[in-house]
């Protein structure tokens, strides 16, 4: 028995056949007859079957070819194994599909979990991980992952909506939504998005963009899309309105938006999809509904307390915690600005040329700051100034401390006011999603992208990998470990490659034991062993040397 391989060209392509043969005589001649065809095995499977055939006659022997097994470190599995798992039950990697765009955004999916950093260090990652043979993804650089940006924000919708669908297979579809949106503030002034805008981040003189995130009722990401950075917060809210409505097709939703997202143009555009709203007023709005007797000081308390005006629901409340919060800060605000005047008084008595009108300028600065106008003035007297307070109208200015009003046309049956004040709370899990996909693990800043379809395939990426690091937080919350701690016990799981000759494999090793507990909690199990394809990813460009200090 015997291997008879051949190599021919037809048509510009070449064509490897390999079929497993025996020979015997008949009548004298030597005939040859196929037991199977091979050509459609692996390269490690050939070899495999010629080291078995080499050594038929005494297997024994092969005990011998110890001296030629060679085994080495090989790249890290343990985190991209649990990622590509979690990313299939997520039906992240249906949406994205097999094609190599597809496990291209899937790398930066997992990369941006595992390290964060640009394209550049996404590459030089997988040179750290066995993420090529994992997935069966070919070599690649930096361009084609900026290309693959590209590609993400031309499928953005495509894939949203294949997630969305595979996600709620079976299952009813949710009928409340939350959304929000932040900005996230820019270094240059290069990116195409990037304006100038209200920036969340205080950060003067710096371009931003905005950012939109529509989520269930649960906080699971829905949908996200990038902004100008001079985009008002309602501006972007009709866009959430058009995609549930018109691309998922939902119908009786109900929008949860924070204060100054759904005004009265936004509930027009609600009402004419036949959606409903929970929103929350500002104080001046609250103050115009107390001078109108349309609602009393005296209903706020810390039970909730429901008014119906004309087929509108407010649903009332005094937060405690926060009216005490408030009225020490406003104390605070009285001692900074009064300790500010002591230091002034002080250097006009020991610099008699230094002008009284501008340090009193300075002071009112200061209050403007604080925004203690309203109850604390500045007396000059002489050159000196006395601070002083008045107590009725800073009694006046905490009368709303701790107070706020929700707003709903949702009626009474189909949600009472509990459920609608709770529901308003979980915009909450949208400010949490945030600080996790903008200053926390995922760190969408810096952005290293310029282009505009590049920057919104930045931010989805993060999006994607948000709703990951939700499924980790879950499965890992009897586990007395942060997602970066785990992430990086699970990256200590490196292969051994084991080379026979010219057969090459890499071989799986047990992990220690919190290893072993977050991979059960997770209900993921490691690869016994992976094939070793010998794919090099390297950048196209080389690092930067660094100036000798």
């Amino acid at each position: 028995m015997y291997l008879d391989q051949s190599v021919s060209k037809q048509y510009g392509k070449i064509y490897t056949r390999t079929l497993l043969r025996e020979s015997y005589r008949e009548d004298g001649k030597v005939k040859h007859h196929t037991i199977a065809n091979l050509s459609r095995c692996s390269k490690e499977e050939i070899e495999a079957i010629k080291l078995a055939l080499k050594h038929k006659k005494d297997l024994s022997e092969l005990c011998s070819i110890k001296d030629d097994i060679k085994i080495k470190l090989g790249p890290s599995v343990g985190a991209i194994s649990l990622l590509n798992a979690l990313a299939n039950r997520l039906h992240i990697t249906k949406a994205l599909g097999n094609t190599r765009m597809g496990k291209l955004a899937l790398w930066q999916v997992m990369a941006r979990i595992i390290d964060q950093g640009s394209r550049f260090s996404a590459v030089r990652l997988a040179g750290q991980h066995a993420i090529c043979d994992l997935i069966g993804l070919d070599s690649f650089n930096e361009d084609d992952l900026y290309g693959n940006l590209d590609w993400l924000s031309d499928n953005q919708s495509r894939i949203e909506d294949a997630l969305f669908k595979e996600r709620y297979d079976g299952r009813e579809i949710p009928t409340l939504y939350l959304y929000d949106v932040t900005s996230s503030y820019l270094e240059g002034k290069e990116n195409e998005l990037g304006d100038f805008g209200h920036n969340r981040d205080n950060k003067k003189h710096k371009m931003q963009i905005i950012v939109g995130l529509l989520t269930d009722g649960d906080g699971l990401p829905v949908s996200i899309e990038v902004f100008k950075g001079n985009t008002t917060d309602p501006k972007t809210f009709l866009n959430q309105i058009k995609k549930l409505a018109f691309r998922f097709g939902i119908k009786d939703v109900t929008m949860v938006g924070d204060r100054g997202m759904i005004k009265g143009g936004e509930i027009k555009e609600l009402n004419e999809v036949k959606f409903h709203y929970i929103t929350a007023i500002t104080k001046p709005q609250i103050e115009s509904l107390i001078k109108k007797g349309l609602i009393q000081l005296s209903l706020f308390d810390e039970e909730l307390c429901e008014i119906d005006v004309g087929g509108i629901r407010y649903i009332l409340r005094r937060n405690p915690l926060r009216a005490k919060e408030l009225e020490v800060s406003r104390q605070e605000k009285i001692e900074k600005i009064k300790g500010i005047v002591s230091k002034e008084n002080e250097y006009l008595i020991f610099h008699k040329r230094a002008k009284v009108e501008s340090a009193f300028n300075r002071i009112q600065n200061w209050l403007k700051r604080l925004k203690i106008y309203d109850f604390c003035t500045i007396e000059v007297e002489g050159r000196s100034f006395v601070v002083k307070v008045d107590e009725e109208a800073k009694t006046e200015a905490g009368e709303l401390d701790g107070c706020y009003c929700i707003k709903t046309d949702l009626s009474k049956d189909k949600a009472k006011a509990k459920t609608v004040h709770d529901r308003y709370k979980d915009l909450a899990n949208i400010e949490q999603g945030f600080r996790t996909m903008k200053t926390g693990l995922l760190e969408t800043r810096p952005v290293y992208v310029r282009k505009e379809k590049r920057t919104r395939g930045h931010v989805f990426v993060v999006m994607l990998a948000y709703i990951i690091i939700q499924e980790l937080k879950r499965v890992w919350a009897e586990i007395d470990v942060k997602i970066d701690e785990g992430i990086s016990e699970l990256i200590a799981i490196t292969s051994e490659e084991i080379r026979i000759g010219k057969i090459s494999y890499q071989q799986i090793p047990e992990p220690r034991e919190l290893g072993i507990r977050l991979l059960k909690a997770a209900k993921v199990s490691l690869p016994e062993v992976l094939p070793h394809r010998d794919i090099k990813v390297a950048t196209r460009k080389k690092l930067t040397p660094r100036c000798p200090l």
